[in-house]
């Protein structure tokens, strides 16, 4: 269980933990914007900014890698924020968009209009709209029942998260052989056809604002519905608000990049094992983290075997899985 901040000292200055991830984020966009396919070239780069020597290397940086190190950055601060909101609806530190079947209704909304043939607009909306359909179903199918705890509601979106998955197994197995390969690199994430920088990042910087301006509720309401009401907080409006958020967060995410896993999940864990629960410092730590774990994830996945491109997705897998199964063997203060 996820408990209140409220009387915890900070293991670290928050300022301190800002500015550092702060610095980790923009050094990680330097090192995506200096990495090619000949590697890390940051002196050839500066150059081709600073000077007009080289128009195409100039319009590569600026056109190609610069776009796509921006839609990474905000694709993994949208996941690290809908992670954070959903552990704290949940109370239950394994709570992410992935668990619940958020992001797989997504991908289902999503797949479904681009084997319609739909443009992006449509694309984004049905995904936005597969992701507030598993919410609701998620939380639908949790209230049946006379047990109505947090635990029932992740069990809930485990079942409904393995029902999209086979909704896409279904969809990929019809789907035309010439956009079977597009379909599996972009449901395993990949940044190659991202064309909307601006939607995910406009979104994870309001999100994080947002987050930081609710953090009181929000810290009150990780120790449980009947203490929040209590010490005043609209517990309904929201909760609403989060689910409503998380999706949208996902949603956006999804449509850029496909599915990523696991920074959602490890990223608030990782804030807040450095810094504190207090959600001042878990909103924003954790759209900084996400963001640089992502950029730095896409980055390798393009140069590691240049001109070939690794998904995304796996790479994300290789690296949260060893983080979290550390993670796991601090259990005290991974319920934090």
């Amino acid at each position: 269980m996820l408990s209140s901040p409220i009387g915890d000292e900070p293991s670290m200055n928050r300022s301190l933990l800002t500015l550092l991830l702060l610095t980790v984020a923009l050094l990680s966009v330097a090192f995506g914007v200096a990495t090619g396919s000949g590697g890390f070239e940051p002196a050839a780069a500066w150059h081709s900014l600073t000077s007009q020597a080289d128009p195409v290397m100039r319009d590569i940086l600026l056109q190609l890698r610069l776009p796509r190190v921006l839609a990474a950055f905000g694709t993994g601060a949208s996941l690290a924020l809908a992670g954070a909101m959903m552990q704290v609806l949940l109370r239950n530190p394994l709570a992410d968009p992935y668990v619940l079947g958020t992001s797989g209704g997504a991908a289902v909304g999503a797949l479904l209009a681009l084997l319609a043939g739909a443009g992006a607009l449509i694309v984004n909306g049905a995904a936005l709209a597969g992701a507030l359909f598993s919410t609701l179903l998620v939380f639908a199918l949790a209230q049946a029942g006379t047990d109505r705890s947090p635990g029932r509601l992740l069990l809930t979106g485990v079942v409904v998260a393995a029902g999209w998955g086979a909704f896409v197994t279904l969809l990929l197995a019809t789907a035309p052989e010439r956009n079977l390969r597009g379909m599996l690199f972009w449901l395993m994430g990949d940044f190659s056809y991202s064309t909307a920088v601006w939607p995910p990042l406009l979104l994870a910087a309001a999100v994080t604002l947002l987050g930081y301006l609710l953090a009181p509720a929000l810290n009150v309401l990780a120790t449980g519905d009947r203490q929040a009401a209590l010490l005043g907080v609209a517990v309904k409006p929201v909760r609403g608000l989060l689910y409503f958020t998380s999706s949208l967060l996902t949603a956006v995410a999804v449509t850029t990049a496909g599915t990523v896993g696991f920074v959602g999940l490890v990223i608030p864990h990782l804030v807040r094992l450095a810094g504190d629960a207090d959600h001042r410092t878990v909103m924003p730590c954790s759209a900084l983290a996400g963001g640089a774990l992502l950029v730095v994830s896409d980055t390798l996945a393009r140069s590691v075997i240049a001109p070939l491109q690794l998904p995304v997705g796996a790479l994300t897998a290789m690296l949260g899985v060893p983080l979290f199964l550390l993670l796991m063997r601090d259990q005290p203060r991974l319920s934090r």
